[in-house]
C-alpha cells in the first residue's frame, strides 16, 4: 500500500493507493499519513472515492515530524570517497523539521550563506508507534518507507564542525513521493538507490551496501531515545555526491536533481538561488 498527500481545491488531502486504484480521503479525514494507514488497515479507506492518479499534485507525504534523525557515512564507497575512517558505530545528526518540502517543489538555496550545495539520495523510515527508550526499536516499529534528498550546504556543514545547520535550511529535505508500507516494500536491504543531476547519473548503489543496516540503525538510534509516531530516520547516502568529486560539483541555479529508491519512486526538485529569485 502507498500513501501520499495531495492538494485538491486548495486543501491538503490524503490519498491511498492499493494496486492501481487510488482513493481520496474525505476532507474531514485527518491530514495524517499514519491515520491513513490505520484507515486502510480497518477497511475504511476502501469506501473512499477513486481519484485519477494523473490529477494528483503531490506534496511532502508527512506534514511535519517531531524528529528528523539522519545518519552519515553509512555506505562503504561513500565513506571511502570522503577520506574519513569508517565509523565503528552509526554517526547521527539532526535536521530541522522546517526543512521538509515536497517531491517536486523547488529547493531554495540561501546563496548569501552558502555556495557549496550538494545532494544526497536516502532511503527514509517513518516511525509508526512510540518505541525505543528502554527497549530498542525494531522493523516492526516502521510504518512506511520513503525517499529523501538530504540537501547539504557543505561549506556550512564543515565550517560549523557540527552538521545540523548546513543540513537544515528551509526546503533542504525534499521528501516523497509516496510512503510505502513494509508489506509492499519488503526487506529494506536490496533496493537500488540513485541520484541524477540534469539527467546525468551521479549516485547509484544498493541499500544492501549500508555499513549499518536498518535494524541496526533502529536499535542504535532508539537506545535510550524514545521515538514517536511520525518521526523520520534518514539512513545515509551512497557515493557520488558532488562535494566529494574532483573537482567538486556543487549545484548551480536552475539545476534539477532526481533522487530515487527502487520500489518507492522519485523526487525531482529544481534548485534555485534566492538571489536570482529576487533579481
Amino acid at each position: 500500500m502507498r500513501i501520499a498527500r495531495t492538494v485538491v481545491d486548495g486543501h491538503a488531502r490524503i490519498v491511498v493507493k492499493d494496486g492501481s486504484t487510488v482513493r481520496l480521503a474525505p476532507i474531514d479525514h485527518a491530514d495524517d499519513a499514519l491515520a491513513a494507514i490505520e484507515s486502510a488497515r480497518t477497511g475504511v479507506a476502501a469506501t473512499w472515492p477513486e481519484i485519477d492518479e494523473a490529477r494528483l499534485q503531490l506534496t511532502a507525504p508527512v506534514a511535519g515530524a517531531g524528529k528528523i534523525i539522519a545518519v552519515g557515512l553509512n555506505y562503504v564507497d561513500h565513506t571511502a570517497e570522503t577520506g574519513i575512517a569508517q565509523p565503528e558505530r552509526p554517526l547521527t545528526f539532526a535536521k530541522y523539521t522546517t526543512s521538509i518540502t515536497g517531491p517536486t517543489d523547488d529547493v531554495v538555496v540561501p546563496d548569501h550563506v552558502t555556495q557549496g550545495v550538494d545532494f544526497e539520495a536516502e532511503l527514509t523510515l517513518l516511525i509508526g508507534r512510540r518505541c525505543g527508550g528502554a527497549t530498542p526499536a525494531t522493523l516492526d516499529d516502521v510504518a512506511a518507507y520513503t525517499v529523501a534528498n538530504d540537501v547539504s550546504a557543505r561549506d556550512v556543514q564543515f565550517g560549523d564542525v557540527q552538521w545540523t545547520r548546513g543540513k537544515s535550511f528551509d526546503t533542504f529535505t525534499p521528501l516523497g513521493p509516496w510512503l510505502v508500507t513494509p508489506d509492499e516494500f519488503g526487506d529494506p536491504s536490496g533496493h537500488r538507490i540513485y541520484a541524477e543531476v540534469d539527467g546525468e547519473l551521479l549516485q547509484e548503489d544498493d541499500t544492501a551496501e549500508m555499513i549499518f543496516d536498518v535494524p541496526t540503525l533502529l536499535a542504535f538510534i532508539s537506545d535510550g531515545v524514545t521515538l514517536e509516531p511520525g518521526d523520520l530516520i534518514l539512513t545515509g547516502t551512497p557515493a557520488g555526491a558532488g562535494g566529494f568529486r574532483t573537482p567538486p560539483r556543487y549545484l548551480q541555479h536552475d539545476q534539477v536533481v532526481t533522487a530515487g529508491v527502487e520500489g518507492i519512486g522519485e523526487l525531482r526538485n529544481r534548485f534555485v538561488y534566492r538571489s536570482r529569485l529576487a533579481a
